[in-house]
């Protein structure tokens, strides 16, 4: 799971980031679950972080597959194109079952 606080928080600028990652992160080899969206604003309970505005899931069917996709050329183009648009970005990953 990643999580990205933007520098820019209007919709435009969520709806951008967005876009880019439908455009460049699902369809490679090993994934199983591809989700992008934004942070649910009326959700507010004390143990809700809300210090993001755009957070993408992916689940990867092994280790193997996730490792590759670090290193493919479309992750890597979707971070040159937009890492200068991140003020936070923080990434939890997790074996889950």
């Amino acid at each position: 799971m990643v999580y990205f606080t933007l520098k820019d928080p209007s919709q435009a600028a969520c709806q951008q980031l967005i876009d880019s990652c439908r455009h460049y992160l699902p369809g490679h080899d090993g994934i199983v679950f591809f989700a992008v969206g934004t942070h649910t604003p009326d959700l507010k309970r004390p143990v809700n972080d809300d210090g993001f505005h755009v957070t993408a899931n992916v689940v990867f069917e092994s280790r193997k597959a996730h490792d590759a996709y670090q290193i493919s050329e479309n992750h890597l183009a979707f971070i040159k194109e937009n890492k200068d648009s991140w003020e936070l970005l923080r990434i939890f990953d997790a074996d889950v079952e």
